[in-house]
């Protein structure tokens, strides 16, 4: 748990629909977490229920609205496929129950209207993540931009090299009509990152992305020119092909905050050319989750670092600030100096301080439905701007609301 986060008195109750690979990933932190308790589940493969029974005590259900209607259950946590969210999100609306929705939150702006509008209807809260801009050192790098310590902002670079591609997959996961590629999955983390350090309206969006691999038929990159609009700017990049790896100039940190072998992405590669054909990947990928034969728990302990995506610079009209996975450099006139981010004793900590203080603590959320479509927009205008060659305009950006106190640095 983050130094000065409370517990809350009673636990905040939550059913899982999807345990799946974001799951998986949560799983750390919902196990550990003595502020949520899970209570109810659904998954389509046996193992994962019987697991998700064993694990953590709850009633695990074989299709989604035995979750959603579970009166133990007031918050759902959805986990599904991309395509799913939207229906999803509905589904738990129409119960009465509050929403956490994995990012992307969906892949069209409808279906954000759409799960916008039912969760307002219903009376509930919808608040969408995990994504990396609730990393402690994004939130730190915040709070000194809040601060005025370097001023206006006025550029922002950011870039991830990864091995995302080889990565096992699902077929629509190598669809981006399906929700495939980097720009749903990982643009919707960079992009989020950026429009929380740069003031979040965009004005427009100028990209290009890279499909360079045949039997991979998705996106594995793009590059990206955001122009906000107080004049801002910002350079993202991110590059899934697997060769080099920016973990390297992270301090040899992983995206999930812990040392990383230095040929973590040549490994990957080599592991992809020994599976056979497409439904042996998929089954790989299956059996790697929560519940699947190939399934490893998470080690205990505290996390080395905070999650990061990769090297981020922003720059301002009299200092500069670099996110580490352990804080935020600070250079100015004076020189150089560390702010340092406390290593969290629960990785992920920080999805639920945001989810606590909105189900206990009437806060509002910041990454709410809103702030969310906001982001999808981005992802959408960067493929549509790859497609036309042309810098594509936005119209529903939003501002980021103050941060809740317990996330201010």
């Amino acid at each position: 748990m983050n130094a000065g986060a409370t517990v809350t008195a009673s636990p905040v109750r939550i059913g899982v629909l999807g345990m799946g690979r974001a799951f998986t990933l949560m799983v750390p932190t919902f196990a550990r977490e003595a502020r949520v308790k899970m209570v109810s589940a659904f998954d389509p493969r046996p193992g994962a229920r019987d697991l998700f029974e064993r694990e953590f005590g709850g009633q695990a259900h074989t299709n989604p609205e035995a979750v959603c209607a579970d009166p133990s259950v007031e918050w759902v946590y959805i986990a599904t496929p991309h395509g799913l969210h939207a229906e999803h999100v509905r589904l738990a609306a129409q119960h009465g129950r509050h929403v956490l929705v994995e990012k992307p939150m969906a892949l069209t702006l409808a279906d954000c209207d759409q799960m916008i509008t039912a969760c307002d209807q219903a009376g509930v809260q919808l608040m969408v993540g995990h994504s990396h801009s609730h990393n402690a050192p994004v939130r730190l790098a915040l709070s000194l931009i809040r601060q005025g310590v370097i001023g206006q902002v006025r550029m922002v670079h950011s870039m991830q090299f990864t091995d995302f591609l080889y990565r096992p997959r699902r077929p629509e996961e190598l669809d981006t009509s399906r929700g495939g590629g980097v720009a749903f999955s990982q643009a919707a983390h960079q992009l989020d990152i950026v429009r929380l350090l740069a003031g979040g309206r965009i004005r427009s969006v100028r990209a290009v992305a890279g499909r360079w691999d045949p039997a991979r038929p998705t996106e594995g990159a793009y590059s990206a020119l955001l122009f906000f609009e107080d004049g801002a700017f910002a350079n993202v990049t991110y590059n899934g092909y697997g060769f080099f790896d920016t973990d390297t100039l992270m301090e040899g940190i992983g995206e999930l905050g812990e040392p990383k072998a230095p040929d973590a992405h040549r490994q990957t590669r080599a592991r992809l050319r020994a599976v056979s054909d497409e439904a042996a990947e998929a089954a790989f990928k299956a059996e790697r989750n929560f519940g699947g034969s190939l399934y490893q728990a998470a080690r205990s302990g505290p996390p080395t670092a905070w999650q990061h995506f990769g090297p981020t610079l922003v720059c301002g009209e009299r200092g500069d600030l670099r996110l580490t996975p352990r804080g935020v450099e600070l250079i100015n006139d004076e020189g150089s100096r560390f702010v340092d981010a406390p290593v969290p004793q629960v990785p992920r900590s920080e999805v639920i301080d945001e989810l606590c203080a909105v189900a206990r603590g009437n806060a509002r959320a910041l990454h709410d439905g809103r702030w969310s479509r906001a982001t999808v927009e981005a992802c959408l205008a960067l493929l549509e701007s790859d497609r036309s060659g042309r810098d594509v305009m936005l119209s529903h950006q939003v501002a980021p609301p103050d941060l809740i106190s317990s996330q201010t640095a």
